[in-house]
């Protein structure tokens, strides 16, 4: 499946591995902004330096995959709130993840979620995008 060197990626932690997973001109759609982050480096630093720090006992429960698309359904924490979410993933010709657009719920997970991205995001500089 397209989608197994991303999520074999994202459930070993493995930075490295992520990155190489991702098209050089990658679209990443927050659940938090609007506005898209594109390209490789920012998107690779969001998710390596960011989502990966802030997720706690994430864990794929569910994949659903056709031709170039596959959805990923999660379950993890952030601090004390249980979320549930959805990966969905777009490749290009050469298998790599060209689009992410993450999904979380219940709200609160969700601002939860917000809350932790915004001091993660700080701690390594980015600033969210113009019309966040």
């Amino acid at each position: 499946m397209k989608s197994d060197a991303f999520t074999a990626a994202i459930e070993a932690e493995d930075a490295e591995a992520l990155t190489d997973a991702l098209a050089d001109d990658v679209v990443f759609r927050s659940p938090v902004v609007f506005r898209a982050y594109e390209g490789k480096p920012l998107v690779s630093t969001i998710l390596t330096e960011g989502a990966l720090n802030v997720f706690e006992d994430f864990r794929y429960v569910e994949r659903f995959e056709d031709g170039d698309a596959a959805a990923l359904i999660f379950k993890a924490r952030v601090g004390d709130r249980e979320v549930d979410g959805l990966d969905l993933l777009r490749f290009d010709g050469d298998g790599k993840v060209a689009e992410l657009m993450v999904m979380v719920r219940p709200m609160s997970g969700l601002n939860a979620l917000a809350e932790a991205m915004g001091r993660e995001f700080e701690r390594i500089g980015i600033i969210p995008p113009a019309g966040a």
